[in-house]
C-alpha cells in the first residue's frame, strides 16, 4: 500500500510518498505554488500516478499539543485534498520536522541558501516515516 505524506506550506508543499509495501519512504518531490486549489490539484495527480492509497499531512501543533494558529487553514486544505484526491488525509503532528528537516540538511553539507529548494521534501519524509514506524509499531 502506498502512502503519501504532505508537508504543506505557503510557498512550496513538500511530497513524500512510501516504496509499494508501506514499509519505506521512497519518492519525494516538492510542488511550488501559493495556490492550495493548484496543490491539491497537483497531489491528486501525484495520487493517481502513483497508486496511492493513504494520505498522512503533517497539522501544525503548539509545543503543548494544542492546535496552533494555522490549524484552521490546514483543517480545510484538508478537505479541499479529501474532494480533490478521494482520500481523507490523517492529520499527523509535524512538530519539529521542519527543524529536524533543516538539521538533516545542514549535516549532509548544504548550505542555508540550498536548504529551501529540498526542505519541504525532506519535512515530508520525516512525516511519512514517523507515520509508517506509528503503523508498524500498531501490528505488533
Amino acid at each position: 500500500m502506498r502512502i503519501m505524506a504532505i508537508d504543506y506550506g505557503d510557498a512550496r508543499t513538500g511530497v513524500a510518498i512510501s516504496d509499494p509495501t508501506g514499509l519505506l519512504a521512497g519518492y519525494t518531490t516538492v510542488i511550488h505554488s501559493r495556490k492550495p486549489e493548484i496543490v491539491a490539484a497537483e497531489l491528486a495527480r501525484l495520487v493517481k500516478e502513483r497508486g496511492v492509497e493513504e494520505l498522512v499531512m503533517g497539522f501544525p501543533r503548539n509545543m503543548d499539543g494544542t492546535e496552533g494558529p494555522r490549524a484552521e487553514l490546514y483543517w480545510a486544505f484538508a478537505v479541499q485534498v479529501e474532494e480533490a484526491c478521494g482520500l481523507r488525509p490523517v492529520l499527523w503532528d509535524e512538530r519539529r520536522t521542519t527543524v529536524e528537516a533543516h538539521g538533516i540538511l545542514h549535516a549532509s553539507g548544504k548550505r542555508m541558501k540550498q536548504h529551501k529548494a529540498n526542505v519541504d521534501a525532506v519535512a515530508a519524509t520525516l512525516i511519512l516515516e514517523g507515520y509508517l514506524t506509528r503503523k508498524k509499531e500498531e501490528l505488533k
